[in-house]
């Protein structure tokens, strides 16, 4: 699917919440995979991450997975003033979401950045917790609003589109995630289908805020669709 989207002349970029690992190793998995992409076609959350923690000077405490933690590499992280929180996966124990919420709860204006707020995801063994549910335990804990740094953030899908170089009008983000993809598509001026694969359940059709432009049944079928309308 992908090889056609390339032969088309058309632009790609992949919009990944991906959090457990580096932009590089998420492209290795990838490339074995057998897709043809390139760590500058990835959108990713921790490089978006970093961009922030560089403009506003924060220097983060991080409650990440270790896999991801060489993206904050060139990142200071001595006496944080903020926390950044990712997909921990089994770093979610109670020890760290405490000493994080210890570190909130102490600063006089708490900054806690979120890489993503996805409830849930599927993996091979079934679905599994994602950071969203503990972003909301800390926001509950510390009384305040978590900054999201992935999709759906409008800013993510901009970032994204600039890259590409296309305004939103002339984009189509293809999702299994009526919310993040779909709905975060959508808000920036993007068209968006949503695959009935993955993370897709037959209740999303009838989310009462979030309408896809089309349902398509995986992502050979959607390619067909955005190549028929060349």
């Amino acid at each position: 699917s992908l090889h056609r989207i390339k032969a088309s002349g058309l632009k790609l970029q992949l919009c990944t919440n991906e959090t457990q690992a580096t932009r590089e190793n998420f492209v290795r998995k990838l490339r074995a995979m057998g897709f043809d992409i390139s760590v500058a076609q990835v959108t990713a959350p921790a490089p978006a991450a970093c961009r922030l923690l560089r403009e506003r000077g924060l220097r983060p405490h991080l409650l990440v997975h270790d896999d991801l933690v060489p993206e904050f590499a060139e990142i200071d992280k001595t006496n944080p003033n903020c926390v950044v929180l990712g997909d921990a996966a089994e770093n979610f124990t109670y020890a760290n979401l405490n000493e994080a919420f210890r570190l909130l709860i102490g600063m006089e204006k708490p900054v806690l950045i979120s890489l993503g707020k996805g409830r849930y995801y599927k993996e091979t063994d079934g679905l599994k917790l994602d950071v969203g549910a503990y972003m909301k335990a800390l926001e509950y804990a510390c009384d305040i609003q978590a900054e999201v740094v992935g999709k759906p953030a409008k800013r993510f899908f901009e970032s994204a589109l600039t890259e590409l170089g296309v305004p939103p009008e002339q984009a189509i983000m293809i999702g299994d995630d009526i919310v993040s993809d779909v709905g975060g598509a959508q808000q920036c001026g993007m068209r968006a289908l949503q695959v009935r694969t993955g993370k897709y359940r037959p209740s999303d059709e009838n989310h009462p805020e979030v309408k896809p432009d089309a349902y398509v049944n995986n992502l050979a079928e959607a390619v067909d669709i955005i190549l028929q309308e060349l």
